[in-house]
């Protein structure tokens, strides 16, 4: 039987003469055998390539942290309704005693958007009515890591006061709302872990813990609930800082604005170690009215009335 003759190649030179003039050299059994050959070499490469893709279809892929998932549904929630610009709000506060007996109030809200997370928006709360404390202003500008900055005007004194950075937790004006509630939708202001998916009313939400990163909360967890439907908070639970049930916040009564901007339009929250509890009736809102950074200066709290 004639030998395949295997020489050396030059640099470039074509080699498809030399193997078509050796196969048709070759005898019928040589072709054969060669064949059966490059058959075994394309099935094992077949082989092993169907191997391998069910090995990497196989592996799943990395799993999401509580942590990882905790956030993504409150950055969702909290990026939802973003693109407000500023938004001006009447209110009716509803102060119940333990005993049931009722006191209200009314208050005007205005609020500013600051489109970088890593700062907070700007609101001022005045209220109008009753006469006593008619004129008593909080201005608050949210931070994330630090203190939030606070002021508070009380028109008997004719004089602002600054909040202290460790008395955020004390109740304002006499409300079950604390005064680091009024900044307390800030999304970076906590550490997120999911918990649980579970029904809420008619909806479905999920339920996640979050961890208040600022050392002088009056909290030390709180568990959220946010519908899967229009990713809203629906209800809040604080926990005190021994680890005890303090208050339940429930928000009600949501309402979509135009460019799916959604608010509720009531809040209760009630003190579970008291008995006490506080309305917050919200009427409609008005959005994009043309404030800026100078509407929510200290200076302007003695003459927000």
């Amino acid at each position: 039987m004639k030998m395949l003759s295997l020489k050396p190649l030059s640099k470039g030179r074509n080699l498809q003469p030399n193997l078509e003039s050796q196969k048709k050299d070759m005898p019928s059994s040589s072709k054969f055998e060669l064949w059966k050959i490059k058959w075994r070499v394309l099935g094992t490469a077949l082989v092993l390539g169907l191997v391998s893709l069910t090995l990497f279809s196989s592996v799943p892929a990395a799993a999401e942290t509580p942590e990882e998932k905790g956030f993504a549904v409150a950055a969702r929630s909290d990026r939802s309704d973003r693109g407000f610009n500023d938004s001006i709000v009447d209110m009716t506060m509803i102060l119940h005693n333990a005993h049931g007996q009722e006191t209200s109030r009314s208050l005007k809200t205005k609020t500013l958007e600051v489109p970088d997370e890593s700062l907070g928006d700007k609101s001022v709360v005045v209220f109008e009515s009753p006469a006593d404390i008619s004129g008593t202003a909080l201005l608050s500008h949210a931070r994330i890591l630090d203190p939030d900055n606070q002021w508070l005007y009380l028109p008997a004194l004719k004089r602002i006061k600054r909040i202290s950075s460790v008395n955020k937790s004390g109740p304002f004006v006499g409300s079950e709302f604390a005064f680091e509630d009024f900044t307390a939708l800030e999304l970076g202001k906590y550490d997120y872990k999911y918990i649980k998916e579970e029904p809420c009313g008619d909806m479905t939400c999920d339920v996640l813990e979050r961890t208040p990163k600022y050392e002088h909360s009056g909290y030390s967890k709180q568990l959220s609930w946010i519908d899967q439907s229009v990713y809203q908070v629906r209800k809040v639970e604080f926990y005190d800082r021994r680890g005890g049930l303090l208050k339940v916040l429930d928000l009600t009564d949501y309402r979509e604005y135009d460019g799916g901007i959604w608010r509720t339009h009531k809040m209760h929250m009630e003190n579970k170690q008291t008995g006490k509890s506080t309305d917050l009736i919200y009427s409609d809102y008005k959005f994009k009215t043309g404030m800026n950074n100078n509407d929510f200066e200290k200076g302007v709290l003695k003459r927000v009335r």
